[in-house]
């Protein structure tokens, strides 16, 4: 019976464990750290101490010389050059290009989100799903409102 009873805990234990790191977005993984980010690439990708390269999940910005690239990279680099920032990984680690494929969190603030909701660049979710609603959602938000260089007349 103690056996039982002992089983059942270490169960519960695990399953809240689980069950708080998928609700809780503030809970940190194995993968996840507090980075200085020195350099800004362009929109959606930056580089961090210690020379790695990381892109925003969740989120295409424009490329060099398309509308809008000038003002998502602005906007990256006003959130969080020369900051302290925490990565949050996802299901994926890295892309093609062997860059880190991560969550931007600036204090409480998603970054990711917040260059979708200014209107500086599109949902790409496919390949970040833990935000996923919150992203297209901020997309909806800024194509109805016309918000940025992306969704303005």
């Amino acid at each position: 019976m103690k056996i039982r009873a002992l089983i059942l805990t270490a169960a519960t234990i695990v399953a809240l464990g689980l069950l708080v790191q998928f609700v809780h977005p503030f809970v940190v993984s194995s993968r996840d750290e507090t980075v200085l980010v020195t350099k800004i690439i362009d929109g959606d990708t930056i580089i961090v101490e210690g020379g790695r390269s990381v892109r925003l999940l969740g989120i295409d910005a424009r490329e060099k010389g398309q509308h809008c690239y000038k003002e998502a990279s602005d906007e990256l680099t006003a959130l969080v050059f020369n900051k302290r920032v925490r990565l949050e990984a996802d299901s994926l680690d890295k892309d093609k290009y062997r860059r880190y494929l991560r969550w931007i969190w600036l204090d409480d603030k998603l970054v990711n989100e917040q260059l979708v909701a200014d209107g500086l660049a599109i949902a790409r979710t496919g390949d970040g799903p833990k935000y996923a609603g919150r992203i297209t959602s901020a997309e909806k938000a800024a194509l109805d409102e016309k918000t940025g260089c992306l969704w303005a007349d």
